[in-house]
């Protein structure tokens, strides 16, 4: 399993992924995740929002709304496509290396990945190159699949796991397979890019109270 197989099977899926977003199909992100990243990013009161792996542009629309600028990027040229024509950002195709590799022409008040860091190499570079896209005093918020849920029955360590589609309703090809993080590996990621962690969520089931995410605030601690 590797980097380059998740952009190859996120293009087989896009437009089922489009419709289940959009149509409320996903429980958890409807009910909890999208309101707990919408919350952790108006905290920041930024003017400006870097959506890193933006998809299909819910939470540009979502940020829009509340007078924030937003540029987004993604990977899936449909997934930015399917952003672009439903307005509320500005939005272009490229993946996280040539972001990592030659930057962008803006700095933004906050940085996001919702759900988007799904590789590891990819991953690697892409943190390590924030602290040259925040402005001073400037965030990246990163909301994840709590590790401790996500973890399941497998061990507990850092390493390539099996994607899958259960539980959300739709005609998807082949899930993608995504790289596990435990909570020190995510940590570490944001240590070693010299972001220090501001503040930690853990947005929980109300009913079941088990936490549905992890959200990751960090700050540039050089």
């Amino acid at each position: 399993m590797n980097d380059a197989q998740i952009i190859a099977r996120w293009v087989d899926s896009s437009a089922p992924w489009t419709l289940a977003v959009r149509e409320g199909r996903i429980a958890s992100r409807l009910q909890v995740t999208h309101a707990a990243m919408v919350e952790a990013v108006r905290a920041r009161s930024p003017r400006s929002v870097f959506d890193i792996g933006c998809g299909e542009g819910w939470l540009a629309r979502a940020l829009a709304a509340h007078g924030i600028d937003v540029r987004g990027i993604d990977a899936v040229p449909a997934l930015v496509e399917s952003a672009r024509q439903a307005g509320a950002g500005r939005f272009s195709t490229m993946s996280y290396e040539a972001l990592a590799d030659h930057g962008i022409d803006e700095r933004f008040d906050v940085c996001v990945c919702n759900f988007s860091l799904l590789g590891e190499r990819a991953t690697n570079r892409l943190i390590d190159a924030i602290p040259t896209m925040l402005n001073p005093g400037g965030a990246l918020i990163v909301q994840t699949l709590h590790p401790w849920l996500a973890c399941g029955d497998a061990a507990y360590s850092d390493g390539w796991r099996e994607g899958s589609w259960r539980g959300i309703e739709g005609d998807f090809g082949e899930p993608a397979p995504w790289y596990f993080r435990t909570l020190h590996g995510w940590m570490q990621l944001f240590a070693c890019a010299g972001l220090r962690i501001d503040a930690l969520h853990e947005p929980s089931d109300p009913q079941a109270s088990l936490p549905l995410s992890l959200i990751l605030i960090g700050i540039d601690a050089r």
